[in-house]
């Protein structure tokens, strides 16, 4: 009864082996890559992120470009004026911002902030009707509403200053409303670091 039981162990152990044989050892898969879609999406935003670093350094050269040393020395130190800052105006004996003009102070804000260390005054200007000391406060005004804007609009307050040069610097000497209207304005001045 050994020999059967063994021999029918024997015989088990045979098919086992046998089936094993039969069923081999699996076969592995072998995956090709091929450029993912992750990949690609990296290259590409790399490639972005390249492109706006190079947009960016041509914003500054820009902007350096533009600007031009005023003759008159500032409280600060040296005083710059960029073209790319735009003047705004006011109507006669107004200092809130007008539509065009809100305008104007968004892109101004938007110039700045692509550049924080630059620090800015605002110079409110008047036109010369009016008396020395009623235009100085009016031309306060004015200076300090473009600031409030561009506060609202994310600029920090710390970065502007304002000044009030009232009817002292026209920017046009006519006496009639066409150069009263030049002359009813903010200025944007930079401040060299």
């Amino acid at each position: 009864m050994v020999r059967k039981s063994s021999s029918i162990s024997s015989i088990i152990i045979l098919i086992l082996c046998f089936g094993l044989i039969l069923m081999g050892c699996p076969k592995k898969t072998v995956v090709k890559e091929e450029p993912s879609v992750k990949r690609a999406e990296e290259l590409a935003a790399g490639k972005e992120k390249a492109a706006k670093e190079e947009a960016k350094k041509a914003r500054e050269k820009e902007f350096e470009k533009s600007l031009i040393a005023k003759k008159e020395p500032g409280i600060e130190g040296e005083i710059l004026e960029s073209k790319l800052l735009k003047d705004i105006h006011f109507n006669f004996d107004k200092y809130d911002i007008r539509p065009g003009d809100a305008e104007i102070l968004k892109g101004n804000a938007a110039l700045l902030m692509k550049h924080p260390t630059v620090k800015i005054q605002i110079e409110g200007h008047c036109d010369e009707r009016g008396t020395i000391e009623y235009n100085l406060a009016l031309g306060e005004r004015r200076a300090n509403s473009a600031k409030g804007y561009l506060v609202s609009l994310g600029m920090p307050a710390d970065r502007i200053s304002t000044i009030s040069y009232g009817k002292e610097k026209p920017l046009d000497p006519g006496h009639n409303e066409e150069a009263w209207a030049k002359n009813r304005r903010d200025h944007f001045i930079i401040f060299s670091k």
